[in-house]
This record gives C-alpha cells, sequence and structure tokens, in this order.
C-alpha cells in the first residue's frame, strides 16, 4: 500500500487503519460518531493527502477544460475554484473533481484518489489541443481542517487574513511557517473550514503546528469513516456511490456544474446531455430519511408503496447528528418529489422512508 507523509503518525496515534485507494489511510480513531460530533461541533483534521494534483498549463490550457471540464472554466477568476466532473460520450462520469485557477494560465485540478490513474489517461486522451499537463500527484500533500472554530485555530498559524477566503476562493501564501501553501474553502463536511495544500517536506511541521494551535478549542485528527458521514449529512455525492460511468450528472442533480454554453461546443458528452437537459430523464438522484428504525445500505432496493421496485441506494448511515437513518438512491423520476413515500428494502422487510429536501444537516 501507499503512504502519505503522516502515515506513521496515524499509526503513532493508535488509529484504525485501513487500505483505501490503494493508501494505508486512518478510518478512526477514538470512534466515527465521536470525531463526526467534533468536526461539527468544534475543529477535525483529516489527511487527504491521497488525492490527486493535476496541473494544467499554457496557452491551451482553457480551452482543454471547456473540452474535458462540465463547468464553464472561463468563469473562473484567479484565485476561484470550481466544482466539475468530466462527462463521458456515453451519459456517464469518469469522476468529479475541483479546478483552481492558480494564475492566469494554470489552473489544478483535485480528482479523487481512487480515479487518479483513470483520470490522467482520461486527460492524456482528450488533450488534442496541446495543453501541457503534469500529475503533481506525489509531490503535494493536502489537510483538510474543518469544523466552525477551524478559523480561529489557524489564523494563529498565518498573516492571510482567512475571514477574506470566502466559500471556493483560495489564497497562496506562508502558513505555519511553511511557504507557497494553498489555503482554500471548499469543504466535504458542510462544517465550514479550509483545506490546505503544501509540499510533503512540510507535512510533520504543519500537523504538529495544527494540534498545538488547536488545543483551546479541542482540536480531533478525524478518519475517512466520519468524512463520510459528514458528506452524506449534506447530501454531497461520493464517485464509485451516487456517481459513476452509468450516471449523468443531469440524472445526479448536478445541472448546475454542466453548463452547455457557446465555447463548449466541443465538450465530451455534450449532445446526450442537451437531450437530458431537455427533459429526457427517466431517473434521478434523492435524499431520503426512514421513518422506520433501520440503517440503509449501497445497492439495498428502493420500493413504492405497492412494493414496486423503483431504485437502489446509492449511500445510506445512520446518521450521527439526526439519529435516524438516511441515504441517498437513484429513483425512477416520478417518485423523486420531495415529500413522496418510499420504502428500502431490507433483509426482505420494507422500512417506511420519505423523499427529503438536501441537505439533512442544515
Amino acid at each position: 500500500m501507499k503512504t502519505t507523509p503522516f502515515t506513521d503518525l496515524h499509526i503513532a496515534l493508535g488509529a484504525k487503519m485501513a487500505e483505501f485507494a490503494g493508501y494505508n489511510m486512518p478510518i478512526e480513531y477514538n470512534g466515527i460518531i465521536e470525531e463526526h460530533l467534533n468536526v461539527v461541533n468544534n475543529v477535525g483534521v483529516f489527511d487527504v493527502s491521497h488525492m490527486g494534483e493535476f496541473w494544467v498549463k499554457g496557452p491551451n490550457a482553457l480551452a482543454f477544460l471547456q473540452k474535458v471540464s462540465s463547468n464553464d472554466a472561463s468563469k473562473l477568476a484567479v484565485g476561484q475554484v470550481q466544482y466539475c466532473c468530466f462527462p463521458t460520450e456515453e451519459g456517464g462520469i469518469v469522476d468529479d473533481f475541483l479546478l483552481y485557477r492558480y494564475e492566469e494560465e494554470k489552473y489544478m485540478m483535485v480528482p479523487n484518489a481512487a480515479n487518479v490513474e483513470k483520470d490522467w489517461a482520461w486527460c492524456q486522451k482528450h488533450n488534442t489541443m496541446g495543453a501541457e499537463l503534469e500529475n503533481a500527484s506525489d509531490n503535494i500533500a493536502q489537510l483538510a481542517v474543518q469544523g466552525p472554530k477551524a478559523t480561529e485555530v489557524m489564523q494563529r498559524l498565518t498573516n492571510i487574513n482567512l475571514s477574506e477566503i470566502s466559500y471556493y476562493t483560495f489564497k497562496v501564501g506562508e502558513f505555519a511557517g511553511c511557504p507557497n501553501v494553498i489555503i482554500s474553502a471548499t469543504g466535504y463536511t458542510g462544517a465550514g473550514g479550509f483545506e490546505l495544500y503544501f509540499y510533503p517536506e512540510y507535512a510533520e511541521k504543519i500537523w504538529k503546528a495544527l494540534f498545538e494551535a488547536g488545543k483551546p478549542e479541542g482540536i480531533m485528527p478525524a478518519g475517512l469513516g466520519c468524512r463520510d458521514t459528514l458528506r452524506l449529512e449534506m447530501s454531497f455525492c461520493l464517485y464509485g456511490h451516487d456517481i459513476d460511468d452509468t450516471h449523468s450528472p443531469i440524472e445526479a442533480g448536478l445541472g448546475w456544474i454542466t453548463k452547455l454554453v457557446e465555447g463548449k461546443e466541443e465538450m465530451v458528452g455534450r449532445k446526450l446531455l442537451e437531450e437530458q437537459k431537455a427533459g429526457g430523464l427517466t431517473r434521478k438522484l434523492v435524499s431520503f430519511e426512514l421513518q422506520d428504525k433501520g440503517v440503509p445500505r449501497q445497492h439495498y432496493e428502493i420500493a413504492n408503496e405497492a412494493g414496486e421496485i423503483i431504485g437502489e441506494v446509492t449511500s445510506g448511515t445512520m446518521s450521527p447528528c439526526l439519529k435516524k437513518g438516511i441515504g441517498m438512491g437513484y429513483v425512477a423520476k416520478e417518485y423523486a418529489k420531495v415529500g413522496t413515500p418510499i420504502a428500502i428494502v431490507v433483509r426482505g422487510r420494507k422500512l417506511k422512508a420519505e423523499v427529503v429536501k438536501a441537505p439533512f444537516r442544515k
């Protein structure tokens, strides 16, 4: 298994480790529920150094991004971030990613750890215009410092005014005495906070500085287990669960990042996405809450009140904040309206549920 610059620190802290996307990653330290609630109420630190980073540079960078990205990269100013996906010709999604405009002709893509090799091959295949591409995934470490107290903890370690970094923007500067650190506010927990991108040689220094600075706020390390429950309470999609190469961004409710505008005529999969946007959907991704006791899991069937199978669960858990079963799944479009009664089939039992408005945690 691959390691991150923090692997030895996780093991020393007694983290429960497991393979994820080819990496030896911490799943939990003190328990998923405790870590989840600490992020929601205080501040937690996630090692997300396994994520990928691709640089896209040069005069043809924008043309390349307009072809492979679902979103409209021409709207990005330097210092801004976009949520995007790679659509396929067949109406699926290769991966979702963040796009940073670092300089006028320099962008950074941040894809999912499990898809780095696939995404890199996809980018190279579609780089017909000669943009300069660099896979920097092994040369960049990343921490996500999440929670309502993240700002006051991190402000002690930088002269950058963190209150000026609004949602989906970033700044570059010194942090904990380390130069050229990207500080962004994109978040995958819904609890506020920032992401730090930096060279791996600064990893231990930044980690120790954060935990020293955050002692008064009860800072804790957080594992991938609670990262999943946190994102699910916000109805954020997870690749391989709620989005994949068999579901389109329109079906997944990601029409807001699918821009079929002038200047994107060469976008991969555009024709099919235009048809779907015009009303050609048969299924939609919904969020639901269980009314009966139980925990929904991926691949459980979803039924209507008559007992007919109308879809499948893509993500599910027992919500630490709501203390009830919650999930997401694809259903036939006529059952996608908020308030629609449905049932989750759990080992032959049909548990009552209802389609609800996202997110679960307001």
